[in-house]
């Protein structure tokens, strides 16, 4: 296997056999599953949508704006008064709906271009500080999001079992992604087979957990609606949640411990493959330690509201703890960490036996982790 970003030394024909053996069989039957499970034309929401107008308010009286559509046409537009809705401001960019009837009514901002604004100065960013490395993480990026749009919500809505259709689009995304991010060499299939391996058993794990705590998947309105509407298996899309949610911070424990392993054996070359799981092991404790304490924040300022509703009621911390919609966020960032925590040493294990008593380029370790291994290594 080769690399991207410059002199390789070739890493011995045992070890690529080895790899190929395991990355050419789950490739395949990767792409098997994609084609078959692969969603045909999907079901939409019955009721026809209203036709939308964007335009910009010029004038505002009591509950009407003035909307401008274009520079020869304007309507007058109800706003609405709903407690808790939008405010609206002359000079504003809206959406307005056209109520076929002859009136029309204001629903919302029109935030397109804050929106490809934002996106733009995210990719030039991306792109000025990682180069080329920037321009192949926004590539695997897009590769993601094409992935989850086109395969992954289609077939869940199909009504495709929800954990397979995630396990399939993780092994997709993952098998495309980290090479296309990271390049081609024995570290990153290293990290490929760790991810995919740390999904399965998380997804073991989560169904165990799901099993255990009676858990429906049916905490909120959206999910009722799916449940009840498209007769979508609630309890399966709760475990293609977690999995597709556990993916991201896989991949960066997976990478940096292969890239970790790799660099000890280039900088000793006549380190065991004990020696180097050994050594690896204490970065990768540094590392989940503070993704474990990432994934708690992230839970709990997307719960935000939540946890707000709670504090501000009386019931007992037992009940809010052990009901529904608590004991299922509980559920799915434990079960996500106790992933996160075995990717660790299956990864470093795997990593060691590729590159145990071996010297290694640097050449083989992809840059991005190169740089996490360094800030580890500063940090003990």
């Amino acid at each position: 296997m080769g690399h991207s970003h410059g002199p390789v030394a070739p890493a011995d024909r045992r070890t690529v056999w080895a790899v190929l053996a395991v990355i050419v069989p789950l490739a395949v039957a990767t792409l098997v599953a994609l084609v078959v499970l692969w969603p045909g034309d999907v079901r939409k929401a019955q009721e026809p949508a209203l036709p939308e107008l964007t335009g910009t308010i010029t004038s505002i009286a009591q509950e009407t704006a003035t909307v401008e559509i274009s520079r020869y046409h304007s309507v007058r537009a109800l706003l609405p008064t709903a407690p808790g809705s939008a405010t609206f401001a002359q000079g504003d960019r809206v959406i307005v709906l056209d109520l076929q009837d002859g009136t029309y009514a204001v629903s919302d901002h029109d935030r397109s271009s804050s929106l490809w604004l934002l996106a733009g100065a995210f990719a030039l960013a991306v792109i000025a500080f990682g180069r080329w490395r920037g321009v192949t993480a926004l590539a695997g990026l897009a590769i993601t999001f094409g992935l989850l749009l086109t395969f992954v919500l289609p077939a869940v809505l199909e009504g495709r079992p929800p954990l397979l259709v995630a396990v399939v689009g993780a092994a997709a995304i993952m098998l495309v992604v980290l090479y296309v991010t990271h390049g081609v060499s024995v570290p990153t299939s290293v990290a490929v087979i760790g991810t995919l391996v740390s999904l399965g058993l998380t997804g073991l794990l989560s169904l165990l957990a799901i099993e255990q705590a009676h858990l429906t998947g049916v905490s909120d309105d959206s999910s009722w609606l799916l449940g009840t509407n498209y007769q979508i298996n609630t309890q399966g899309l709760l475990l293609a949640g977690i999995i597709i949610g556990s993916l991201g911070v896989l991949d960066d424990v997976t990478v940096t411990q292969s890239a970790t392993v790799a660099e000890l054996a280039h900088a000793n070359p006549g380190y065991t493959s004990r020696q180097l799981y050994r050594a690896a092991t204490r970065v990768g404790r540094a590392h989940i330690a503070s993704v474990i304490n990432t994934i708690v924040l992230a839970y709990a300022g997307a719960s935000l509201p939540l946890l707000l509703l709670i504090s501000i009621g009386n019931e007992p911390l037992g009940e809010v703890l052990t009901g529904p919609v608590v004991a299922q966020e509980l559920v799915r960032s434990v079960v996500g960490t106790l992933g996160l925590i075995a990717a660790v040493p299956i990864t470093t294990a795997l990593a060691a036996l590729t590159c145990g008593g071996r010297a290694r380029s640097a050449g083989d370790v992809p840059e991005r982790a190169r740089d996490l291994v360094s800030d580890q290594a500063r940090r003990r």
